[in-house]
């Protein structure tokens, strides 16, 4: 019989539901998992072992009343530390913000899984302002991979990653601008979805934000995507909102046309290990029955560095609003990223990234029109190392991994990250899946099926 840690929400709910097992049970073998694992990743900013006994405890006494909230009533869930919780500070992963007050309200999501009945363990790690695709935070300092404590789980949901593989819960809640839940997906070898925008209302809503699932089962995201769907006001960019059947269900894979995109052309070179994972992942979808057909890329080298010049500017301002003493408290490497050149800009430099960003977006929409769906790499490299803040350590090219992420923050597209198969140094490799606008169940369903397509997948860190 599978250890608690290894089961699934799925699988917890229905041993709830049988007697089999009991929240406070759960709650209390993951707590005693977190201590176990905290010192060699460092994955969470806070654990609440008292509040998360406690509603352990009353979701138990809903399950034996036969009053269950909803199936994940007493399962239990990690979110990243800028999800705001009622009563913890949030910080954003900077020491310039050490003296955060707390929270005095649940975040749009946060407040959903509350309802919902879930048990929240605690807050997970991440960078200085989510602005880096590592684990290295001024304020948490470094996550590293349970796979290989010498590389980067990635980010900025970096802390959500590596407690997936590390078996604190079944599920976890990140936030996703530019790959933040689909980077540390791939490098962690697990699920990941970055929803369409507005599909999950988030509170402060922003261009390409979104708060999505990541979980070591795709079934597993369907149920929590159920339940953090539900509309909010605070979010006056999210969808209207509408009762899906987000339980994973068959796609019928000879209907399916797939655009094959192996190499965006921009940004680092895709590594032989990363592209012969996708092109597996491609040959297995065309012996399902699916039509697939290698599309060429649409981003160019002027709409990336639109968008890095577009971060930069954002970052900027948010430093410059910063006390002098609380800028210096600012990762080294995220202050000299976003001034290098974006404390010289104009309004209409400015305005000239936005545009790119515009076009980038327009692209990414016209190139999937032709399929159901994409398949890429989700990152075109492999885990690299765990103190390095992004890869190859340049704060003036911070962002050259990010191409075959970004761009569906921009153009609002469903996009998630699954893992294919490892490298012959036993580091995961995702694929990523983007589905056209607002279809997340596609994007869901057809990872499903390759869930049942792909290698066999190794045991997660003991």
């Amino acid at each position: 019989m599978a250890a608690i840690h290894e089961r699934s929400a799925a699988q917890l709910s229905a041993a709830y539901a049988s007697g089999e097992l009991s929240p406070v049970q759960v709650a209390r073998a993951l707590l005693d998992r977190i201590d176990a694992w905290e010192p060699r990743i460092n994955a969470m900013y806070r654990v609440q072992r008292d509040a998360a006994l406690a509603a352990a405890a009353a979701s138990e006494a809903r399950w034996r009343a036969g009053r269950a909230l909803s199936p994940l009533d007493g399962v239990p869930v990690t979110i990243k530390e800028n999800i705001s919780t009622r009563g913890d500070p949030a910080p954003i992963g900077t020491r310039a913000n050490e003296d955060a007050p707390p929270q005095s309200a649940d975040a749009p999501a946060a407040a959903r899984v509350r309802e919902a009945g879930c048990v929240i363990l605690g807050k997970t790690t991440m960078p200085d302002f989510g602005m880096l695709s590592s684990g290295l935070s001024s304020l948490h300092g470094i996550t590293r991979n349970p796979w290989n404590l010498e590389r980067n789980p990635s980010g900025s949901s970096s802390g959500a990653g590596a407690a997936a593989v590390a078996g604190y819960a079944p599920l976890h809640l990140g936030t996703d601008i530019g790959g933040s839940v689909r980077l540390p997906a791939t490098h962690c070898g697990i699920f990941a979805l970055k929803p369409s925008l507005g599909r999950v209302p988030v509170n402060p809503p922003y261009m390409g934000r979104v708060v999505g699932p990541m979980t070591r089962t795709v079934a597993d995201a369907a149920l929590l995507m159920k339940v953090i769907t539900r509309p909010d006001a605070r979010d006056f960019m999210s969808l209207p909102y509408r009762e899906e059947q987000y339980e994973v269900s068959e796609i019928n894979p000879k209907r399916l046309r797939i655009g094959f995109l192996p190499d965006m052309g921009v940004g680092l070179s895709v590594q032989p290990e990363v592209r012969a994972a996708a092109e597996a992942a491609a040959t297995a979808l065309a012996s399902a029955g699916c039509a697939v057909d290698t599309v060429r890329s649409f981003l160019t080298e002027e709409m990336l560095d639109g968008m890095c010049r577009f971060f930069e500017a954002r970052s900027y301002h948010d430093l410059m609003n910063l006390s002098a003493g609380k800028r210096a408290k600012v990762l080294p490497f995220v202050a000299e990223w976003c001034s290098w050149r974006a404390a010289k800009f104009s309004g209409r430099d400015v305005m000239a990234a936005y545009t790119l960003v515009m076009a980038m977006r327009e692209a990414a929409v016209a190139a999937s029109q032709a399929c159901d769906f994409i398949l890429s790499p989700t990152s075109p490299i492999l885990a690299y190392e765990a103190e390095l803040p992004a890869p190859g350590n340049d704060p003036r090219d911070a962002l050259p991994h990010i191409a075959f992420t970004v761009p569906y923050n921009m153009s609002e597209q469903p996009a998630a990250s699954l893992n294919w198969t490892y490298s012959a140094d036993g580091l995961p490799i995702g694929v990523q899946v983007i589905g056209k606008r607002y279809d997340d169940v596609g994007v869901l369903k057809l990872c499903a099926l390759m869930e049942t397509l792909r290698p066999a997948q190794r045991a997660y860190p003991s």
